[in-house]
Order: structure tokens, then C-alpha cells, then sequence
């Protein structure tokens, strides 16, 4: 077991997973690959997407917009999304199958209201960050192998954000699935490979 790299499980929780508010097709189907990567990694960290009711990323909050269109927030072009992982629900609860007991942090993102947070890094301001790197530093985690939900937004934002911030960092793309909104699976691909993260 590698000491100084740590296994990044991205966002494994109901409402991203087959019957979720926000499914991710396959979704599911992760839960054992990412449990068996458990068993290899001394260092594991679990995320977890954590919204208050009426977040500005969800659709329900915007007259007229459905969800998977867009608006412009103070930081930015922000996708809007069905209500999901709402604090308090069934939803925003890690899939029951998963290893919670191995994880070392569990770092819930996207809880304040005015701003979503893909990134496990930094909210979607790519300013406001979220202790995570400075974690990382603390013990001395150099490498980080990312796996979870969705490839195509919270992965590849994390991962990228990793790779910004001068961490080696690994995707493993069996144990990840993605949404595929618009080409953006094989638009982040790309962007992963372009900054140097190793695609497995």
C-alpha cells in the first residue's frame, strides 16, 4: 500500500446512483470496483455533495428554466440541476453498499446556497477553497487516484484542480461513470489528458 497516495472517492451517494433524483446510468455499478480499491489505499477520502434546500444550481429555483439549461451566476455560467442531494434527504446519503468505515475525511462540498462545487478543490468560483489540498499537504499525500460520480463533472473538475495545484493524479475510469450532458464526457477526457492526468 502506497503511503503517500490517497484514494479520492468522488460523490458516490444516492441521488447520483440508478432511482437518484440526479442518476447517473451505471451509477451504481461502481460501488464494488471502488470497495475493492478500498482494500489497496491506507489513505482514503470520501466527498459528498451537500446542498441546503433552494440551491442556486438547482432549476427549481430559476422561473422559466428546466433542468440541464443554464444560467449566469455572480461566478459564472452555472448548469442548472433537478433538486438532488439535498441535506436531511435519503438522497444525499453515501449508496448503502458502499465502505464508508475505510474513509479517513468525508468532505461534504456545495453547501453554501449561492454557489455550487464540483471540484472536491475549490467551489465553482475556482477561488473559495475547500481545505482539501491543504489536508492533502498536511500528510504529506502527494498522489491521488480518483474515482466516483460523474467522470464528466465532479471527477474531471477535482481532478483537474488536483493537477493545478501540483498533485499526480490518476482517473480510473472503470470505477468512474459519467453523465455525458452535451459531448461533456469526451470534451473532459480531453481536458484530463491535456493536464496531465493518467487515465486508467
Amino acid at each position: 500500500m502506497a503511503g503517500d497516495e490517497a484514494l479520492i472517492v468522488i460523490d458516490v451517494q444516492n441521488d447520483f446512483c440508478p432511482g437518484g433524483a440526479l442518476a447517473v446510468a451505471g451509477g451504481n455499478e461502481i460501488v464494488p470496483l471502488v470497495n475493492d480499491l478500498m482494500k489497496s489505499h491506507d489513505n482514503v477520502i470520501l466527498t459528498q455533495d451537500w446542498h441546503p434546500a433552494g440551491h442556486s444550481s438547482f432549476a427549481s429555483g430559476h422561473a422559466g428554466k428546466a433542468p440541464f439549461e443554464s444560467v449566469e451566476l455572480h461566478y459564472g455560467t452555472q448548469t442548472l440541476w433537478p433538486d438532488h442531494c439535498v441535506i436531511g434527504s435519503e438522497g444525499v446519503a453515501f449508496h448503502p453498499a458502499l465502505n464508508v468505515d475505510k474513509a479517513q475525511l468525508v468532505l461534504r462540498k456545495g453547501f453554501r446556497p449561492g454557489i455550487d462545487s464540483y471540484s472536491a478543490f475549490f467551489e465553482n468560483d475556482h477561488q473559495t477553497s475547500t481545505g482539501l489540498a491543504g489536508y492533502l499537504s498536511e500528510r504529506s499525500l502527494q498522489k491521488l487516484v480518483l474515482v466516483g460520480l460523474a467522470t464528466d463533472f465532479c471527477v474531471a473538475y477535482s481532478a483537474l484542480d488536483a493537477r493545478k495545484l501540483g498533485f499526480e493524479v490518476s482517473v480510473k475510469l472503470d470505477a468512474c461513470r459519467a453523465i455525458d450532458l452535451g459531448g461533456s464526457f469526451g470534451r473532459m477526457i480531453d481536458e484530463m489528458r491535456d493536464a496531465g492526468v493518467v487515465l486508467a
